[in-house]
């Protein structure tokens, strides 16, 4: 229980449906009050005592557990490192996998509970053997899947999400207020929720220091400095202080960042497109295809509140890790042996722009979530000549 609306119905809904539940508050750091800004962040003492206050109001047991340690190793930690390395994580998944669904989970079982139970807006459902599948909820406006795209079989079939069918936030929040809960208009948390000021850039210049390095274009001239490489993602277009425009007057992007030279990479929109992406760390969210290793029709989604769009999959042995702007053929080899490290290959059927190594690319089959990975490298669609 965040102490937010959804958590709070998800709640009372386990309790009407005969479940014996216990609210559980999650203490993520070990200064709650720095975690909340507005609707920014989450996890403040008074979320704690919104969550109890709820608690008390549908009369279950309330704790809070202290994961603060391990939400700094497992989440803040690997944020930093994945930004020192030039990628672009996303905090929520690891929280969700690392915290959520396995620290909260584990104890849990360990305590000789059944689920855990969330107020995310997804639907756990069953196959005809009893295998379980994740797919979206009801309403795709507010539809969660993305974030809980890390979960395994085993981690599903101790989920619950009691706001799977819910049409939309407002019937949430309209039951919240006929329940008397006093969150009922509590503004949803957004931004990560351990910078709540929203100011990622200082936030990292603190942590891994700021030094000045090359902004250079694709054919690797020089075209202006900036004051540390962490700063900056693929995709983004603002901040880059470059002074002038291109020769064809048009804006640049960033196309790469180079951690270990310190160099950030410009270039135009269209080289952000990407023909081809991959990861090794893929996970399924249920039973894996039954045959990964030949290419199936599928849509991927990159990040939580994009488009899914139309792609192939396959799961194939690894491909050397090649520059996001240098365009690569690879074609496709037979089964690999059990030794083999592999990769989910995933091709759009048409670009996409904005893809960077570290995001998660989550794979779907209509409304199931079928898997995910954490993108490792990229093929442009668009040669460095072009």
């Amino acid at each position: 229980m965040s102490g937010g609306v959804d958590s709070a119905v998800a709640a009372a809904r386990a309790v009407e449906a005969g479940h014996e539940v216990v609210g559980v508050h999650l203490a993520l750091s070990r200064m709650p009050g720095t975690l909340r800004t507005g609707s920014r962040g989450c996890c403040t003492i008074e979320d704690s005592m919104d969550a109890r206050r709820v608690a008390n109001a549908i009369g279950i047991p309330f704790y809070v557990w202290d994961f603060s340690s391990r939400f700094t190793e497992e989440v803040v930690d690997d944020f930093i490192e994945e930004y020192s390395a030039g990628r672009t994580p996303n905090p929520c998944m690891r929280c969700n996998e690392r915290i959520k669904f396995s620290a909260l989970l584990d104890k849990a079982l360990a305590l000789g509970f059944d689920a855990v139970a969330t107020g995310h807006y997804a639907d756990v459902r069953y196959d005809a053997a009893g295998n379980p599948e994740l797919h979206r909820a009801a309403t795709w406006a507010k539809d969660q899947s993305y974030v809980l795209g890390v979960l395994t079989t085993e981690q599903l079939r101790h989920s619950m999400f009691p706001l799977g069918a819910t049409p939309s936030k407002a019937e949430v929040r309209a039951e919240a207020e006929a329940r008397g809960f006093s969150i009922a208009a509590k503004p949803d948390s957004h931004d990560i929720c351990f910078i709540p000021n929203g100011d990622t850039r200082g936030w990292l210049a603190e942590r891994v220091g700021a030094e000045q390095g090359p902004i250079v274009d694709r054919e690797g001239s020089v075209v202006g400095t900036h004051e540390g490489a962490h700063a900056f993602t693929v995709g983004q277009r603002r901040g880059l202080s470059i002074g002038y425009p291109a020769p064809d007057g048009r804006p640049r992007f960033v196309l790469e960042v180079q951690p270990k030279t310190n160099t950030v990479v410009v270039g135009p929109k269209e080289a952000l497109a990407i023909a081809e992406l991959a990861g090794q760390k893929f996970t399924w969210a249920g039973l894996a295809p039954e045959n990964a290793h030949e290419p199936f029709a599928c849509e991927v989604q990159i990040r939580a509140h994009a488009d899914p769009v139309p792609a192939t999959a396959v799961v194939r042995p690894t491909q050397p890790p090649q520059r996001a702007e240098q365009p690569q053929r690879v074609e496709l080899v037979e089964t690999p042996t059990a030794d083999t490290p592999l990769e989910l290959v995933i091709t759009p059927d048409e670009p996409l722009l904005g893809v960077a190594p570290g995001q998660t690319a989550v794979v779907y089959v209509g409304t199931r979530v079928l898997g995910q990975c954490t993108i490792a490298r990229t093929v442009s669609a668009v040669p460095v000549s072009a």
